[in-house]
């Protein structure tokens, strides 16, 4: 059966459509929207088309930007729970089936878990360091001599020298520089950076939106 169209329906744009779902909590929408169009569609040659669609859309994640809709207030916002939100089941993640599919995941799952991925940032650094002692040596040596820096400020009273203590934070910043270069913490970080990066996307493009507003479970009587 075919269905005329309604002269009367409003013809919404996509992007003031996926704004109203993310504000009401139902983004996942368009994400199962996308899944279930894929599927329902036929591939253009069987399964050699359908895996050449999806290895597009994988590679579409060097393309885009993960970190477009990131702001700062998704740091303040609440930690998602690491068991039922941020890992979850098996069932909660899926092979993207096109690139618009992953951009949508990737920058809304960003948004959703950036403190679970600050966290693992973290957790990767301090590995790395723990890998690496001369530069978690020289990681402590640059924040002591921080430390001092700012106690010897109180403790003498430089603010009321301002040249003299621009002086010493210039002097301080070159010392942090070399301690930084020869301690080889930048190679940590680049490693750490590179680890966590790989881990943010792979994560986000596979991980299905999940209901922002879950359902809550009835009391029993």
């Amino acid at each position: 059966m075919v269905f005329s169209s309604n002269p009367l329906a409003l013809s919404v744009p996509e992007p003031a459509f996926e704004s109203w779902l993310r504000d009401t909590g139902y983004l996942e929408i368009l994400d199962h929207r996308t899944s279930a169009s894929s599927a329902a569609s036929p591939a253009p040659s069987s399964a050699a088309g359908s895996l050449f669609s999806r290895l597009l859309a994988f590679f579409s994640l060097f393309t885009l930007n993960p970190f477009a809709k990131l702001t700062a207030d998704d740091f303040a916002a609440d930690t998602p729970s690491w068991s039922r939100s941020f890992f979850a089941f098996s069932n909660s993640y899926s092979f993207p089936s096109s690139s618009s599919q992953v951009r949508l995941r990737v920058q809304e799952n960003i948004k959703r878990y950036a403190r679970n991925y600050a966290y693992l940032f973290i957790l990767f650094f301090a590995c790395t360091l723990y890998k690496m002692p001369v530069a978690l040596v020289g990681l402590i040596l640059c924040l002591a001599l921080w430390d001092f820096f700012k106690f010897c400020s109180h403790r003498w009273g430089l603010e009321q020298y301002p040249l003299t203590r621009q002086c010493l934070i210039r002097l301080a910043q070159c010392a942090t520089a070399v301690i930084l270069i020869f301690s080889n913490v930048q190679m940590a970080l680049f490693c750490a950076i590179c680890v966590s990066y790989a881990g943010v996307i792979l994560h986000a493009a596979f991980r299905k939106l999940s209901p922002v507003k879950q359902p809550s479970v009835g009391r029993s009587r």
